[in-house]
């Protein structure tokens, strides 16, 4: 979406200029000629992305509308404007919630390498402030994205249900957002800033499913070397996400119904059983009804998990929140990958909107990510999806000669990607980012071990480690090795 730019000055050829230059740049603007106006142009709630104030204006001037606009609740960023550029007026208005300021006349590219630098501000507070939310436990229906009647719906039914601690299923398709559904019920119930754990059923080996979900006592079985206390234990006092729910065997669903029916589990090896106060939120793209008829899942346990159904819908069924869909991601992958995409043109949003996206928000998202990784110009253009549009880059959005165009990136980054898939020891994780080092090393011990069959000396030998060094690594990190040799 474009972003605007309101200009507060009150000398009117100022303001062309400024337009001029901003327009040129891809921005919208709109005009205020004093500081009253550009408060009533805000609280009428036109739109306004930053705000370039001039401090000294008739009526109300640049300070007092600052002050003005922070009590009022309105965090645009602000970028003050001074003909005289004294020390102590700008100082003030830095110290009042300005992000930057700059002297009239200023350059073209003064003006619009400031704006840019304010939104990557924004973007990057934004993002802070929804990890952080998402850390503690706190995110809320209104850290949902979308005003659409369906997404409406689901917030106003969430926002119900989380204030009971009664079990709630959602069901959709994959890639809906299920989870930041439950996140938000969560976090606007009673137990936000607790525990909140998820568990993807659907993920688990069936042979672990149940020391990861009761937990186990140390020596309860081969391989329990310690006490694991298992995912119930873990929310304890909050709320446990059983995402895919339909895929537990049938054997863990009659344990996992007396876990919900008497508030106790029975860990693997355990003199007794414990009690958990635990909030259940379940999850499926399954029709349990369906399932429950051919047998699949219990019919008592399925009566248990949907008291209370809230169905995400899917992206094609509320597609008016695709624009705020995109802007958001775009904030997001600005932050993560350091660029500065100022948002998409109008025609890649009419583009992405009549779009059906069969993976939902997660492929929009996914989409969206390769875009802002290969993008060049401020603002995404229907050639930046050629999925979708089937269209090129033109050679002109190449910025320098020697680097090849888009598609050729494209093919270039999913090579890159799949390579180290196929390698014994993978250097980056499925989204392109380098693995933890402490992950590049077990892989590569366990690679060493098994290129030379568990004899050990070689093994700390081709490595260039001590054998002691590389006995306590392989103990550390639990690989599992049939030694060769013992010393």
């Amino acid at each position: 979406m474009t972003k605007t730019v309101l200009v507060v000055d009150d000398d009117p050829t100022q303001r062309r200029l400024i337009q001029a230059v901003l327009e040129r740049e891809g921005f919208a603007v709109a005009h205020a000629d004093g500081g009253d106006a550009a408060l009533a142009h805000l609280t009428s709630g036109a739109p306004a992305d930053v705000i370039l104030l001039d401090l000294v204006m008739p009526g109300l001037n640049g300070q007092e509308t600052l002050k003005e606009l922070r009590a009022r609740g309105f965090t645009q960023p602000v970028i003050v404007l001074t003909a005289s550029g004294g020390v102590d007026t700008v100082v003030k208005a830095m110290q009042g919630g300005a992000s930057d300021f700059f002297i009239k006349p200023a350059s073209p590219e003064r003006i619009t390498v400031s704006i840019r630098n304010a939104l990557s501000m924004g973007d990057l507070r934004g993002e802070v402030e929804r990890l952080t939310k998402r850390a503690g436990g706190k995110t809320t229906f209104a850290d949902l994205i979308g005003a659409s009647p369906v997404m409406t719906m689901v917030k106003r039914m969430g926002e119900r249900a989380a204030k009971s601690g009664i079990p709630v299923l959602i069901t959709g398709e994959s890639g809906v957002g299920k989870e930041l559904i439950a996140r938000a019920v969560h976090g606007s119930s009673d137990r936000a800033g607790k525990p909140f754990v998820a568990v993807n059923c659907g993920a688990i080996p069936e042979n672990l499913v149940e020391s990861i979900l009761f937990g186990h006592e140390k020596g309860s079985f081969t391989g329990a070397t310690d006490k694991h206390l298992g995912k119930f234990k873990e929310a304890d006092g909050g709320t446990l996400f059983l995402d895919e729910v339909g895929e537990l065997p049938l054997d863990m669903q009659v344990k996992l119904l007396r876990a919900l029916q008497e508030g106790e589990i029975d860990p693997i090896g355990a003199k007794r059983s414990v009690k958990v106060d635990v909030r259940i939120v379940s999850a499926t793209n399954r029709d349990l009804a369906q399932a429950v008829a051919a047998g699949r899942f219990r019919e008592d346990l399925f009566y248990r998990l949907n008291v209370f159904p809230i169905e995400a819908p899917s992206l094609r069924e509320r597609r008016e929140d695709i624009p705020a869909l995109v802007e958001a991601f775009i904030r997001r992958f600005n932050v993560e990958e350091g660029k500065r995409v100022i948002g998409a043109s109008p025609e890649a949003l009419r583009l992405l909107t009549a779009f059906d996206w069969p993976g939902n928000v997660r492929q929009l998202e996914n989409t969206v990510y390769r875009a802002i990784v290969l993008a060049d110009a401020p603002y995404l253009q229907p050639y930046d999806f050629p999925a979708i549009s089937g269209l090129a880059a033109p050679l002109e959005a190449v910025s320098i000669a020697p680097v090849p165009p888009p598609a050729a990136l494209l093919q270039a980054a999913h090579a890159a990607m799949a390579a180290p898939a196929d390698s014994p020891v993978r250097i980056l994780d499925e989204r392109g980012h380098l693995r933890t080092l402490e992950e590049i090393e077990r892989d590569l011990i366990q690679h060493a071990i098994d290129v030379y069959a568990g004899h050990m000396s070689e093994v700390a030998r081709r490595l260039g480690i001590g054998r002691s060094t590389l006995y306590r690594k392989v103990r550390e990190q639990g690989i599992d090795v049939d030694m060769k040799e013992a010393g």
